[in-house]
Formats: structure tokens, sequence, C-alpha cells
């Protein structure tokens, strides 16, 4: 397989850019980027602008069965996907190779979102894993699988950010050798499927511990935990724990300075020092510096 010659559409978020620069660096042709709507979590300026540079097209709609017609009649060989929300249409009539990024350990962990569980579940190790598209969702042959360590101390950012800089890493390995990796792609096994998460997973229950509280608020991070407090439901955005014996219940403020404040957990306290009446996303009249 010539690499030199083979074009193919990338569909993908800022985050995901290193898998563009990693497909470009092995000497393949960006034809046509596709891009979900941005929002508070997820922009695609950088990727636009590169994709600009490089004279491909982009669409921000999602990829329909025209599209990847038009992409065969361009001669585009492939498309590879890095964290893209809308599902992708049957492929095989139209171009020769699919691929996806996905950041789990696969066949464990298919879904959408699977880096908190990972948190919140104390994994010691994650991966990314390349895979062909099929039908299912994340459950097509495996063509390759890069693995990284996760810290005891991991949040929600740094495994993201982790699992972009690997999925860079991977994806310069399969441009490099994608024929023999497409052609030796193993199947996968029954594996496991995690959902996105619900209110209740991100919800802090003040009866426990110390550890599990700060555990999954650095599993959520920048997606907020709920909690009750004083009868009202906060969005907490940074918070500190620490063990200590008291006498209070849980969940009682103890202590506040300005909007911070400092609730008792089962056996220590949590110093919430940054929160918000309104969910992460949404629209108001104040920006959070």
């Amino acid at each position: 397989m010539n690499l030199i010659n083979m074009h193919f559409a990338l569909a993908t978020t800022d985050g995901y850019q290193c898998v563009l620069e990693s497909f470009l660096r092995a000497g393949w042709h960006l034809d046509k980027l596709f891009v979900c709507p941005s929002d508070w979590m997820f922009d695609n300026k950088q990727v636009i602008a590169r994709a600009l540079e490089l004279g491909a097209s982009i669409q921000h709609s999602p990829i329909t069965t025209i599209d990847m017609e038009e992409l065969g009649i361009r001669g585009c060989n492939v498309l590879v996907v890095a964290s893209y929300t809308w599902k992708i249409p049957d492929w095989s009539r139209y171009l020769e190779y699919a691929v996806n990024f996905h950041p789990s350990p696969l066949p464990e962990a298919r879904g959408p979102y699977p880096q908190v569980r990972a948190i919140l579940e104390e994994r010691s190790s994650w991966a990314v894993t390349c895979h062909k598209i099929s039908e299912r969702f994340d459950q097509g042959d495996i063509l390759d699988t890069e693995g990284f360590v996760v810290d005891h101390d991991e949040n929600h950012e740094t495994l993201r950010l982790k699992s972009q800089m690997t999925a860079g890493k991977l994806a310069e390995r399969v441009a490099r050798n994608f024929g023999s990796l497409w052609s030796s792609a193993t199947p996968q096994d029954a594996g496991s499927y995690w959902p996105l998460w619900s209110e209740q997973d991100r919800t802090i229950d003040f009866t426990q511990p110390v550890e599990a509280i700060m555990r999954r608020i650095r599993a959520f991070g920048d997606l907020e935990c709920m909690a009750t407090v004083n009868d009202v439901t906060i969005f907490i955005h940074r918070a500190k724990g620490w063990v200590a014996s008291h006498s209070s219940l849980p969940g009682k403020v103890v202590h506040a300075s300005s909007l911070e404040m400092v609730v008792t957990a089962a056996d220590g306290f949590i110093a919430i020092t940054e929160w918000d009446l309104n969910p992460p996303g949404a629209i108001t009249s104040n920006l959070r510096q």
C-alpha cells in the first residue's frame, strides 16, 4: 500500500488534532474534515484552521451516506474518526477503510465517555484503541492499542489529555503501518459497555469518606459533581479534602469565607472553593474567570 497517495477524511475535535498531524507526517493527504458543533467543553477552531491551510473541505452537519459516496468519487480511501458525537453511516460501499480511535482498552469500556469511570474504579492503567468502524458501536476488529499509566491522583482533565496524546502516538503507528494492521486486525470478544454517567453518578454523598468524595470530584472535573448543601443543589468545580476528626454530622457547613465553604464528610472535611448554582455549560450573565 502506497501511503504517500492515501487520501483520508477525518471526523474530530481540537483535542484530537494530534491524530490529524500524525497522519500528515506519515504522508497522508486530508480531503475533508467533519466536525460537530462546538460547545462549552469541545471546540473545533484549531482543527478547522488547520484543515483550511491544507485545502480540505469542512462539514459541520452529521455524516450521511451521500457524503460517503461523494468521498469515494473524489478518491478518498479512508475515514478516520477520533472524538465524534454522531453515528457513522455504513461506509463499506463507498470507501476502502474506516477506523475509530476509542479512549479505552477495547473490548473493555465501550461507550461514549469511559474515562470518568476509569478514575472512579481507580484503574492503574488505561489505553486508546484503534478499531475498524462497524455497525455496532466500538465493536469493530482491533488494529492496534497504546496503553499508559493512570496516576493515583489522576483527574478528569489529565486523563483526557493523556488519552489525546496517546491517540496521537497510536495514530502515527497506525498511519505508517496501515495496510498490515488492517489485514491482521483482531476480532473483539464480549467485552463490556459503559453507559454515559447519570446525575446520581455525579452526586456527592457526604456520608462517604474524604477519599471517595475526592475521587468522584477528580473523576468529573470540569464536568462538575453535584451536591446538596443547606438544602441547595450546587455544582462543584474545585474542592480539596482532608481527613480529620470532628463531631458534626456529614454534610454540615462548618466554616465559610466569602463564597468558599468547608463541609463535613464521614472522616474529615471537604473545602469547596469553586462552585455554581448552574450546571456546566449553562448560559449565565457571568463567566467563570
